[in-house]
C-alpha cells in the first residue's frame, strides 16, 4: 500500500500504471511491465493493479478499464493474469447515462466496456480465461447487464447497428454455453426493463427489429429464438412469433411501453415491426372497432343532446330556471343532467393525460386530448355560473359546444383516409399555425401600441372628417371622425382594425385628416407587408412543406393513434373478457436446456420473401395445410378449456424422428410376425 500511495495522485487517485496505460504507443509501453515488476517485488501487485480513480468524474476506473479502452489485448491479458478485478465498476460522472454532455455509458464493468467498444477478442478472453473469468450476468449500479449496455450504446446508424447486433447475439450464445439454464435476455434492471423492453423504450429501432425477428438454427441455442419458421413452400413462410413480454397480458409489456411509456421519435415505426403490426390489426378487427363505433354513436348522441339543450335554452327569466312539470320541461331537465354527467366523465378521463406522466399521447393527439379537457372545464364552469344565476354561463356553454363538435375528429382515426387527413390537420395546427400565431401576435401588439400612441391627441379641429362610407360636418370649428378616430381610440379597436388589414379588408382613406399622417401611413404599410404579404405567404409555404414531409409518416402516425385507442379500449374491458380475446396460441416450439417442452404463446404470420427459400430453415413441418389446419383449430379451442392439454402441433424434429423410428420398428415387428404366421399356415398342410 505504501507503493500505491507514492505512485498515485492524491487528488484523483491516478496511479503511475494508469498514466502509463493512457500513453501507449502502438499499443505498447515498456513502462507498464516495469511498474508491475516493482509492485510484485513490493508484495502489493494486486492492490497496485486494482487501484482506481477516486475523484468524482472518473471514480472506479481501474487499469483494466483503461487497457480495454485503449484496445490493448496484450495488457488486458497481462493485468488479468496478475490479479486484475474483472468486476470492477467505473461509476464516475463521466460514465453515467446522460442526455447531453461529455461522457460514455458502457455499463461500468470491464466486460460491458469491451462489448460496447466492439472488441470480441477481449470479450472472449474475459469470459474464458483460466485466471479470473468475468460473470456474463453481472450487473452495474442500475441493474443493467452487458446486453442492456449494448442497447444503451445503439444509435440506429448502419455501422453501429452492425457491430451491436453481432455482439449482442454472440454474447447471448456464449451465455447459454456458460450458464445453460439462465436466459441472459430475461434479466430485468432496476426499472423492470429487459434488454428488449429497454430497446423499445429508448427507440433503438434497428436492434429492436433484430431481437424481434431472431431465429436461431443451432439446436442447443434454439430456445433463444423469438421467431420460428413452422413451414415453407417456395417463397411463402409460415412464421411463429413469440408473444412473451409483447402483448398486454404481461406486466409492462412492449406494446404498452411503445404506445404509452416513451416519447422517442421511432415508436410509430416500431409498431410496424412484426408481430406487433399484425397483432394490433387483429385486436382492432376482433373487438376494438366494434367498441369504437359504439363509443362514437354514444358521443354523437351526447353532443346532439347538448346542442338541443343549448339551442332551446330559455331567455329573459331568472336564473336558474324553475323546473316545469311538463313533457318539455322534463325533457330539458333530462338533457341538462346528461350534459352535466358527460362533462364530469370527460373531465376525469381527460385529466389522466395531464396528471399521468407515464402516458404521453402520440403526436399530435395532445391537441384533441387538451380540447376535450378544456371542453369539460368550460361546461362545468357554465353549470356553476348557471346555478349561481349569472348570465355569463352562455359564453362558456357555446365555447364548450364548439369544442365538443371539433372533438369528433378523434373518431376519424377509426377510418384510414379520414384518419390520415386528421393527422395532417392536427400536425399543421400544432406546428405551423402555432408558430405563425406567435409571430403574428408580436406584430399585432407592436404596431397596435404604436398606432394608438400616435393618434392619442385625436384629429385636428376645423376640418372635415372623412371615412370610407360617410362624412359629417358638425360645425365650423369642430368635426368628429366616424371611422378613423373612433377606430383607433383604444387597443381593442386598433387590434380589430389591424386584423382587417391582415385579411385584406382594411382601408387607408380615413388617415387623410390625422396628424403625422406620413408616419401613420408608413406604419400601416409596414404592417400590411409584414403580415398580409410576408407571414400569410410564408404560412402557406410552410404548410405545403409540412404536408409533403409528413405524407410518408402520416399513415404510421395514424396507426400509432389507433394503437392508443386499441389499448385504451382493451384496458376498459374486464379481465375475464380480455383473457378470452387474447391473440395467439400455445405451441411447443422445441426443448428447453433442461429437456422440457418449450411451451410458448405464439402468433402465426404468413410471409412472402422472394430472397429466402426453403433451405436451412431449421425445424419446420414438412406438410403445411389441411390436417395441420384442422388440428390447430381444434387444439386452439381445447386450449381455452384445458390448461394441461395445450396444442403442440409444432413438435421438434428430433421428437418426430424418434416417433417415426418407433413406428418403423413396430411396423417391422408386425410384418415379421405376420410373415411367420403365413409361413406357418402354408407349411403345416404339407407336413400333415
Amino acid at each position: 500500500m505504501l507503493l500505491c500511495f507514492f505512485l498515485s495522485d492524491p487528488e484523483t487517485g491516478k496511479t503511475a500504471l494508469l498514466k502509463a496505460l493512457l500513453n501507449l504507443n502502438n499499443k505498447k509501453n515498456d513502462t507498464v511491465s516495469r511498474l508491475l515488476e516493482i509492485a510484485e517485488k513490493g508484495n502489493n501487485l494486486k492492490e497496485f493493479i486494482n487501484a482506481a480513480y477516486t475523484d468524482s468524474y472518473y471514480r472506479g476506473q481501474t487499469a483494466l478499464h483503461v487497457a480495454i479502452e485503449r484496445r490493448s489485448a496484450h495488457f488486458v491479458e497481462l493485468l488479468v493474469r496478475n490479479g486484475a478485478d474483472v468486476h470492477a465498476r467505473a461509476s464516475g460522472i463521466f460514465f453515467k447515462q446522460k442526455k447531453s454532455g461529455d461522457g460514455f455509458y458502457f455499463g461500468e464493468l470491464p466486460l460491458s466496456l469491451a462489448a460496447c467498444t466492439n472488441q470480441l477478442d477481449i470479450v472472449t478472453f474475459l469470459l474464458e480465461n483460466p485466471h479470473s473469468r468475468a460473470d456474463v450476468s453481472a450487473v452495474d449500479s442500475r441493474g443493467n447487464n452487458v446486453l442492456h449496455a449494448l442497447v444503451a450504446v445503439a444509435d440506429n446508424t448502419p455501422e453501429n447497428t452492425k457491430f451491436v447486433t453481432k455482439m449482442y447475439n454472440g454474447l447471448l450464445m456464449k451465455s447459454v454455453k456458460i450458464r445453460p439454464l439462465e436466459n441472459l435476455e430475461a434479466t430485468t434492471n432496476k426499472k423492470g426493463l429487459t434488454p428488449l423492453k429497454l430497446a423499445a423504450k429508448t427507440g433503438k429501432l434497428q436492434l429492436f427489429k433484430d431481437i424481434m425477428g431472431r431465429e436461431v438454427q443451432e439446436e442447443e441455442c434454439r430456445h433463444l429464438s423469438r421467431k420460428f419458421t413452422e413451414w415453407a413452400y417456395g417463397p411463402v413462410h409460415s412464421s411463429l412469433y413469440d408473444l412473451s413480454s409483447l402483448d398486454t397480458d404481461d406486466e409492462q409489456s412492449v406494446l404498452e411501453i411503445i404506445v404509452h411509456g416513451t416519447k422517442n421519435e421511432f415508436r410509430h415505426e416500431m409498431l410496424l415491426v412484426e408481430p406487433l403490426n399484425k397483432l394490433l390489426q387483429e385486436k382492432w378487427n376482433k373487438f376494438a372497432r366494434f367498441i369504437f363505433c359504439v363509443d362514437f354513436f354514444i358521443y354523437f348522441a351526447y353532443m346532439t343532446v347538448f346542442t338541443l339543450v343549448g339551442y332551446n335554452r330559455k331567455e329573459n327569466m331568472t336564473l336558474p330556471f324553475p323546473i316545469e312539470h311538463t313533457t318539455e320541461g322534463y325533457l330539458r331537465l333530462t338533457g341538462q343532467i346528461i350534459t352535466l354527467l358527460g362533462a364530469f366523465y370527460l373531465f376525469f378521463t381527460g385529466r389522466v393525460w395531464f396528471l399521468t406522466p407515464t402516458l404521453p399521447p402520440p403526436p399530435p393527439t395532445p391537441l384533441l386530448c387538451g380540447s376535450s379537457f378544456v371542453q369539460s372545464l368550460m361546461l362545468l364552469a357554465s353549470a356553476l355560473l348557471y346555478t349561481t344565476g349569472r348570465n355569463e354561463y352562455v359564453g362558456f356553454m357555446v365555447i364548450a359546444m364548439a369544442l365538443g363538435w371539433i372533438n369528433t375528429l378523434y373518431y376519424s382515426r377509426g377510418f384510414y383516409r379520414m384518419g390520415v387527413y386528421s393527422v395532417m390537420v392536427q400536425k399543421i395546427l400544432v406546428t405551423d399555425i402555432l408558430r405563425f400565431l406567435i409571430v403574428y401576435i408580436v406584430f399585432l401588439f407592436g404596431f397596435g401600441v404604436a398606432l394608438v400612441t400616435l393618434i392619442e391627441e385625436g384629429p385636428p379641429k376645423g376640418r372635415m372628417a372623412t371615412s370610407q362610407k360617410n362624412y359629417r360636418l358638425l360645425s365650423k370649428t369642430e368635426c368628429v371622425c366616424d371611422s378613423g378616430y373612433n377606430t383607433y381610440k383604444d387597443l381593442y379597436s386598433t387590434f380589430l382594425e389591424l386584423f382587417r388589414f391582415t385579411i385584406g379588408m382594411g382601408d387607408l382613406e380615413f388617415t387623410e385628416d390625422y396628424k403625422f399622417k406620413e408616419v401613420f401611413i408608413l406604419l400601416l404599410i409596414s404592417y400590411v407587408i409584414l403580415t398580409y404579404i410576408l407571414l400569410l405567404n410564408l404560412l402557406i409555404a410552410l404548410m405545403s412543406q409540412t404536408v409533403e414531409k409528413i405524407s410518408k409518416d402520416s399513415k404510421n402516425i395514424w396507426k400509432l393513434q389507433r394503437a392508443v385507442t386499441i389499448l385504451d379500449l382493451e384496458r376498459s374491458l374486464p379481465r375475464c373478457l380480455r383473457d378470452r380475446l387474447r391473440s395467439g396460441e400455445s405451441v411447443v416450439v422445441g426443448m428447453t436446456p433442461d429437456n422440457k417442452e418449450d411451451m410458448r404463446r405464439c402468433y402465426r404470420i404468413d410471409e412472402v420473401n422472394w430472397t429466402k427459400w426453403n433451405t436451412n430453415l431449421g425445424l419446420i413441418n414438412e406438410d403445411p395445410g389441411n390436417s395441420n389446419v384442422i388440428r390447430r383449430s381444434s387444439l386452439a379451442r381445447n386450449s381455452r378449456f384445458r390448461r394441461g392439454k395445450r396444442g403442440n402441433h409444432m413438435l421438434p424434429l428430433l421428437r418426430e424422428m424418434k416417433t417415426e423410428k418407433q413406428e418403423e420398428i413396430e411396423s417391422h415387428e408386425m410384418d415379421t410376425l405376420t410373415g411367420r404366421r403365413r409361413r406357418k399356415l402354408s407349411v403345416t398342410p404339407k407336413d400333415v
